[in-house]
Parts: structure tokens; sequence; C-alpha cells
């Protein structure tokens, strides 16, 4: 499994082609408690950084970009009901989409996790 961070602090992990998307723990730190999710639709095709999804908490409202290109073919529905998720567990059950990638080359531009690390420390 490869796991990688956008600097607009989305995550991706990769799993046979599926990346399964969310937003880092600094992100949802960041924003305070989520208090709804805008989930894509299901079939939708985004290009790398197109936006894909908007989260709204009590300090802010979000855009989610994609940061590969490619299908949603999956939304965690559990999110409309219970957006907290995110708060709670934001790379488990915290996700938001899943996208078919149409090229696992566009996640060679992304930050690994220490890259992240030194990026959240150095950007804030």
């Amino acid at each position: 499994m490869i796991i990688k961070f956008t600097k607009e602090h989305e995550w991706i992990k990769l799993i046979d082609n599926i990346g399964i998307v969310g937003i880092t723990s600094f992100a949802q730190a960041e924003l305070g408690e989520i208090v709804f999710v805008e989930l894509p639709d299901i079939g939708l095709r985004k290009k790398n950084g197109d936006e894909v999804a908007v989260i709204e908490s009590v300090k802010a409202a979000s855009e989610i970009y994609a940061p590969a290109a490619g299908e949603i073919v999956e939304v965690n529905e559990s999110l409309i009901d219970n957006p907290q998720l995110i708060n709670d567990d934001p790379i488990n059950t915290g996700w938001m989409f899943k996208i078919q990638l149409d090229s696992v080359n566009d996640l060679d531009s992304l930050l690994n996790e220490n890259e992240y690390e030194d990026f959240i420390k150095n950007d804030n």
C-alpha cells in the first residue's frame, strides 16, 4: 500500500489502482469540528487538481481536490449523517471517496509521509 499527500492537505492511499482519498489529521485539526460534507457523484471523471468535494466546519468551508486523474467509483456515505468521522479518524473511517486512477504516475509528484511532515512544519 502506498500513501501520498498533497500540499492542499489531502491524502491518497493506493490499493490496486484505486485511490482512497481524504484529508489529513493536520487539516481536520485546523478546520475544527466538521459539520457537513458534500461528496462527488459516482461516475464523475476528474482531472488532477479538480475540485471534487466540499467540507464545512464550524470555522470554514474547504474544497477537496483530486490528487490524481480518474473516475469516482465510491463515496463514503457514512459521512453524510456522521461528518465527524473525519475528525475522529481522518485516514481510516473518515475517507471521502475512491477514484479509479487513469495513471499511478500522477502520484509521483505527491509527497511521501516524511516530506509532508516537513512541509507542515515549515509551512506554519
